[in-house]
């Protein structure tokens, strides 16, 4: 499957944290015909709450229109790989797919720090397809952290 367009969603939702003062990170969740269910990005600034990540909102949003916390046939289409927190809210939404636009060696759980979607001691694992629109989802963080450092 083409990933793109998802991720092109994904990365606008970004550039609206972006704009609001927060890390560029965007999410979409699709349903298993690639219908969007929810889409978001990171709002941390905006709420005061440091579990207010795209990843989060957007299973949030789900959960609310689909009456209930599992999306057993869904795809989460995220820019930047998920921390630990959202990795393991991942897993126990029982998300089918995660699609990464670029990993994150800081702080990734996912596939650069741990493999939380994929640890087989868990109850389900996820299907993790990583580099959609890579360079995109990278330059986008790059360009605010530097757009941060002149700032300051």
């Amino acid at each position: 499957m083409d990933w793109t367009a998802p991720m092109r969603v994904a990365l606008d939702e970004a550039a609206m944290a972006a704009r609001s003062g927060d890390v560029p990170v965007g999410a979409v969740l699709l349903d298993s015909q690639g219908r969007i269910i929810a889409r978001n990005h990171n709002r941390r600034e905006a709420n005061l709450d440091p579990t207010a990540h795209a990843e989060i909102l957007v299973l949030r949003e789900a959960g609310a229109k689909l009456g209930g916390w599992r999306v057993p046939d869904a795809t989460l289409v995220v820019t930047l790989e998920p921390c630990a927190m959202c990795a393991g809210a991942i897993v126990l939404a029982r998300i089918a797919r995660l699609v990464i636009g670029t990993l994150d060696p800081k702080t990734g759980a996912v596939a650069s720090l741990y493999q939380l979607a994929n640890d087989s001691r868990l109850n389900h694992q996820v299907e993790v397809v990583a580099g959609v629109l890579q360079e995109e989802a990278s330059q986008q963080l790059k360009n605010f952290f530097s757009e941060r450092r002149k700032k300051n």
